[in-house]
């Protein structure tokens, strides 16, 4: 039970941390287009495109959070993952500052999200918690059924 637990709080507060940042974006424009510039090269900064990304990117950490088609959305909260961790890689790899410019240690559990993303995809079929795994599971047997087989 432990390790079920575990994978359902793991991938809440994955989806959970997705829903956030979606939000984010779409309720505080200028917020997003500030992170877009500063981090991630001018990329997705524009008032149109950025609600947009949000949505998705909303969409995606609610899938996450139920757990329903994992195949597909725990490789897209990998590469939005990875995309962050790439965006503060400086922070990761010198995260006092000592030898590169402009880091903060605040970063760092970018490093540690990218890695649970990878537990989670690693452990998706042990995820019994899920909307899919749910889904899998046979309906219940009836009485009647089971006197049949017997």
């Amino acid at each position: 039970m432990t390790k079920t637990l575990s994978l359902l709080l793991l991938r809440i507060s994955l989806g959970g941390l997705l829903l956030i940042w979606g939000v984010d974006k779409i309720v505080n424009v200028e917020h997003g287009l500030a992170i877009a510039d500063n981090f991630y090269g001018g990329l997705m900064a524009s008032e149109t495109l950025l609600p947009l990304a949000g949505a998705v990117q909303m969409l995606v950490g609610l899938l996450v959070v139920i757990g329903l088609v994992r195949r597909w959305v725990y490789p897209l909260q990998l590469i939005f993952n990875a995309a962050s961790l790439v965006a503060v890689s400086a922070s990761i790899i010198d995260p006092w500052g000592w030898y590169l410019e402009g880091t903060n240690a605040l970063f760092y559990p970018s490093l540690i999200i990218f890695v649970a993303s990878l537990v989670v995809m690693a452990f998706r079929e042990e995820d019994r918690l899920s909307l899919d795994a749910a889904r899998q599971r046979p309906g219940p047997v009836s009485w009647e059924a089971r006197r049949r087989c017997s």
